[in-house]
């Protein structure tokens, strides 16, 4: 029997905030480990023109499904604040228009990335000796996507309802299904990046389908009926007024780091290659910082729901500390282990393994600053602002890194990856700076009318 209103309104902060972050950064990692199993295997097996191919497509592939993984996010706090606030209806409502969602965002996905892999590969530069494997890679990719989707908008779903455990369960069993068919796929039937891209595609099905299985099963507000699923006009409009700032704030973020892989891909195949690996690591930093983030919005979603502002300043605070902490200790960690972690990507090849480190240097050791600025969105978004940030992340890091590379990096003398990687680091500082200004901003202002209600 799950509790209809989770524990996130109530008792000591610390313990409740590791508790639920915790299986959060586990869920997290296990994602990174689909891509990171694609990148190990067709490195063992294919070659580093294997792992520059499916390295060159991230990017591309984070813009256009940035989008509709924002409309995720606006379905988990809208759920987080009708929890917080007891409207179980709107929760309900809430629930059954966010997979019909979900599915129709799989599908428009799906007919976008099969239609124009090669084109959107092409625009970016990616190298000639890739380009075809690399499309392949993306297209099969693509025809799973619709799974993914059902997948992040249940598990957004459960967590505002402070269930995340149950979709680290769910991913770790397919994150051994994935593992398995990588290897079946590529060395017993030679097919290459096909295979994993495949293999990937049935994994994220069977994480999907466990997911919808949870949720028709539940016995609280979140619980899911396959006949009463349509799109509610209201609960849509809330979605898609918290979500798609989100999501524009996502794929527009992505458009940054498109451009600077097409820059990366100026270098040649064997800098992608590092470049690639080394994203790839450092993927599993940012999701430890990201899963505070996650926590920060979805604990002031339903703190703010329930009218209990006192406890979000704390709730700041606490995981602000926690993830400089975690990114801190985890950037450093990586870089001193950094030629090892490469060599299971791109054994035996040592000038990508070079051009690796010297991302993992410039990225992974000031990531915590990332992880700042992450928090302070989820701050903002599960106030039940989701403009604001999309604005500030917008100007603060697509637009400074776009100026970075149309200006410094285009000089002579900076035209190098190590001044294309120092741009991310100062544009978190600014983007962070920013935003806590503006939570600080709007929590007085919030606290201001609590005041002002009570003493009318």
């Amino acid at each position: 029997m799950q509790k209809s209103r989770p524990d996130l309104c109530e008792g000591p902060l610390l313990k409740s905030i590791l508790t639920y972050t915790f299986p959060i950064i586990l869920t997290g990692i296990l994602q990174l480990l689909f891509n990171a199993a694609d990148l190990v295997v067709v490195g063992q097996y294919c070659g580093d023109m294997s792992v520059a191919a499916v390295g060159a497509t991230g990017a591309i592939i984070n813009l256009i499904i940035n989008l509709f993984i924002g409309l995720s996010v606006g379905a988990g706090v809208t759920v987080a604040h009708g929890i917080g606030a007891g409207k179980d209806e709107a929760v309900r409502r809430t629930v059954h228009t966010a997979i019909p969602t979900a599915l129709i965002s799989g599908v428009i996905l799906t007919a976008v990335g099969v239609l124009f892999s090669r084109t959107f590969l092409e625009l970016m530069g990616t190298p000639d000796e890739v380009i075809g494997l690399a499309t392949e890679y993306m297209q099969i990719y693509f025809c799973g996507i619709t799974a993914s989707m059902l997948y992040n908008f249940g598990s957004a779903i459960l967590r505002a309802a402070g269930d995340t455990k149950s979709p680290l369960y769910y991913l770790t069993a397919a994150g051994f299904v994935n593992v398995a068919l990588n290897i079946v796929f590529v060395r017993a039937f030679n097919m290459n990046v096909a295979g994993v891209a495949l293999a990937t595609a049935i994994s994220q099905a069977l994480s999907a389908a466990l997911v919808i299985i949870n949720l028709m099963r539940r016995t609280d507000c979140c619980r899911l009926s396959l006949r009463k699923m349509r799109i509610y006009r209201r609960q849509l409009g809330r979605i898609v007024t918290i979500g798609f700032p989100a999501g524009i704030q996502g794929s527009l973020f992505s458009i940054s780091n498109v451009i600077i892989q097409s820059s990366v891909n100026s270098f040649g195949s064997v800098v992608v290659s590092g470049n690639s690996a080394a994203s790839n690591i450092e993927g599993f930093v940012y999701t430890s910082m990201n899963s505070f983030q996650q926590t920060a919005m979805n604990f002031t979603g339903q703190n703010y729901g329930a009218g209990k502002y006192s406890r979000i300043r704390r709730i700041a605070i606490i995981c602000l500390l926690s993830v400089f902490l975690t990114g801190f200790i985890a950037g450093c960690t990586v870089w001193a282990f950094g030629r090892q972690l490469l060599s299971f990507y791109i054994p035996g090849s040592t000038e990508s393994i070079k051009y690796g480190m010297i991302r993992i240097a410039y990225i992974c050791i000031p990531y915590f600053l990332c992880g700042l600025m992450d928090v302070a969105t989820g701050l903002i978004r599960g106030l039940g602002s989701s403009v604001l940030p999309m604005i500030i992340t917008v100007i603060g890091v697509c637009g400074m890194r776009i100026g970075w590379i149309y200006t410094v990096f285009r000089s002579e003398r900076y035209h190098s990856v190590q001044s294309l990687y120092i741009s991310y680091a100062i544009s978190w500082s600014l983007t962070f700076i920013t935003e806590l200004i503006v939570f600080i901003v709007l929590y007085r202002r919030i606290m201001r009318r609590a005041s002002q209600k009570k003493q009318t």
